[in-house]
């Protein structure tokens, strides 16, 4: 091989363009051998990673009222803070120990340690569910509409992904659900309250599922359980299928350390830890997740406040005339019709941030809002009415509204 060949291999394409601007023996022998050589091989992932969706969160630009992704709204515990301010240099250079916190979180709610394993948010728990339980050609079970990332993870894994969509009421559709598990179901994921309609799920009712699906497993995904307060969790040890996820991003206020966590029969919560990596979690989380876990005193608050919030916004919405759904969690989702987008652009430009929800199966024309504390629920109200106002809304735009024009059919009073 000449050394114009050899030379060929690596040359970048904005160089080959210079060559071929000047000119010259030595390029025009490296520009013709360039000609020769084979076409580039292109790597391509698996076929599930080309064929599974990829989520984008709209997370640019988000200094204002975060009213769009049900964080907490205000800050974590006091002493979340006072622990951050504690730790030193040297102890960010040690890998992180998730078993002495585990312990912790096992001994809160009553679970032996090894039917426990914390997770980096729900987000990861997702993740670990499809790769220990999925294989290839097996079926998954979800309602829609639910949490995105139940569809990208197990995608992953299987196409084997059905979807059992809820009716306009948005209630967990038990029956069309329970028709739906066959000998092929390995995997059923529930969120109990659901995002992004708020909505729950009987605790007889998800029993019922495991029972029904003793080949799959089932998880129970508890995000939003502070503001609800139904659980599943003390049932794991009692129900060999299912496992129990919480987060501590939400009434916890920890989102930007990313800690979550599993609860289940131990033998299946072995698996989760085998695919797991052993520093998934990091140690700032761990440290100073104990201090959260211990402030019943801050939680208790934050709950009552997001629970008179909700209420002051679904009373707001009926007087205004928004269609909206009862909430479980700490959010309301609200019909808004054709203006949805143009609703969340002006509400951005007064400084507070909603969710548009319309991509999500079924829920065109619907934006959630995030409830607050005190202050924040009367900002977020002020500006909603202000806004409705300005794009010159009105309840007939609604998509139930638009529905029944469209079918003949009228409210009376």
């Amino acid at each position: 091989m000449s050394v114009a060949s050899k030379l060929a291999a690596g040359i970048p394409k904005s160089l080959l363009d210079e060559l071929r601007a000047e000119g010259g023996p030595f390029e025009d022998e490296l520009l013709h051998s360039l000609s020769h050589l084979p076409a580039a091989t292109q790597v391509e992932p698996r076929r599930a990673v080309l064929a599974m969706p990829e989520y984008h969160p709209p997370l640019a630009g988000r200094d204002a009222l975060r009213l769009d992704f049900n964080e907490n709204t205000v800050a974590p515990s006091p002493k979340v803070f006072a622990k951050l301010q504690s730790l030193t240099a040297e102890g960010l250079t040690i890998y992180p120990e998730r078993q002495p916190v585990e312990r912790i979180v096992a001994a809160k709610f009553g679970l032996n340690v090894d039917q426990v394993l914390l997770t980096n948010g729900v987000d990861e728990a997702i993740h670990l569910m499809a790769c220990a339980f999925l294989e290839d050609g097996d079926e998954a079970l979800i309602c829609t509409p639910t949490f995105f990332m139940y569809d990208v993870s197990i995608m992953m894994m299987t196409p084997g992904l059905k979807r059992v969509q809820a009716d306009d009421s948005l209630e967990f559709p038990f029956e069309r659900f329970m028709a739906a598990i066959t000998p092929k179901t390995k995997l059923i994921i529930v969120a109990s309250p659901n995002n992004p309609t708020g909505t729950t799920v009987s605790r007889e009712h998800l029993l019922a599922i495991a029972k029904a699906a003793p080949q799959a497993v089932l998880m129970v995904d508890e995000a939003y359980f502070h503001f609800h307060g139904d659980t599943t969790m003390g049932d794991v040890g009692n129900v060999p299928n299912l496992i129990v996820a919480r987060t501590f991003s939400k009434a916890y206020g920890l989102a930007n350390l990313r800690v979550g966590m599993v609860a289940g029969d131990a033998r299946l919560i072995g698996f989760l830890k085998k695919v797991s990596s052993p520093y998934n979690v990091n140690g700032v989380a761990l440290a100073v997740l104990p201090e959260a876990l211990a402030d019943d005193t801050y939680l208790q608050w934050y709950v009552e406040q997001i629970r008179i919030g909700r209420e002051r916004v679904a009373a707001a919405l009926k007087e205004l005339g928004v269609r909206s759904w009862p909430s479980a969690a700490n959010f309301v989702l609200m019909d808004i019709g054709k203006k949805h987008k143009q609703l969340c652009d002006v509400m951005r430009a007064k400084g507070v941030l909603l969710r548009d929800r319309s991509t999500d199966p079924g829920c065109d024309g619907y934006v959630r809002i995030t409830v607050g504390v005190e202050e924040q629920v009367t900002r977020g109200l002020d500006g909603l009415r202000a806004s409705l106002k300005e794009i010159g809304w009105t309840p007939a735009e609604s998509v139930l509204a638009q529905g029944k024009a469209a079918r003949g059919e009228r409210d009376y009073e």
